[in-house]
């Protein structure tokens, strides 16, 4: 079943429904997200779905495919990164609840029942911003930033040539 994204659902209704999402949010309505962007330009495409596993764990599963405008810190141009986000997130009630998880789940902390499904699609695209944009295919050049000119260097006498000279005599 697919459904526009509500602002915030009761998850473990949800979970008991098994019920899923799918659509499309723009960038520009990702506001802790948009100040890492270079612009705001483009959608994230989203698939939810809430469930419980074989075991009995309640879960969310969570697909989504974003190109995200970021600025290349060698170039300093624009390029978008593609992301792809497939994670499944074992709902849990109370922190103690993370370490019954099984291998493959990350926990998410539903405390008081409601979960706001655009703030994790948000939440799981900041994680997955690199710390240091480069476009793919950018010249790695480098420099030390201190040019001297090679004449400078021929002009300079070697420093033990002087001791030499003292031991000659």
């Amino acid at each position: 079943m697919s459904a526009a994204l509500p602002e915030s659902v009761d998850a473990w209704r949800m979970v008991q429904g098994q019920r899923a999402f799918q659509g499309r949010l723009p960038l520009s309505g990702l506001q802790r997200l948009s100040g890492s962007l270079a612009d705001t330009v483009g959608d994230v495409v989203y698939d939810l779905e809430f469930g419980r596993d074989a075991f009995g764990i309640a879960f969310l599963r969570l697909h989504v495919d974003a190109g995200l405008p970021l600025i290349c810190q060698r170039t300093l141009e624009r390029f978008v990164q593609p992301v792809t986000i497939d994670q499944r997130l074992g709902l849990i009630g109370k922190e103690q609840d993370e370490a019954g998880l099984p291998e493959g789940y990350e926990p998410l902390l539903i405390a008081d029942g409601q979960l706001a499904p655009a703030d994790v699609i948000e939440d799981e695209l900041i994680l997955t911003l690199p710390v240091v944009p480069v476009s793919p295919g950018a010249p790695l050049e480098f420099t030390t930033g201190i040019e001297e000119p090679a004449e400078a260097e021929e002009a300079r006498e070697n420093p033990f040539a002087v001791l030499a000279r003292l031991r000659q005599d």
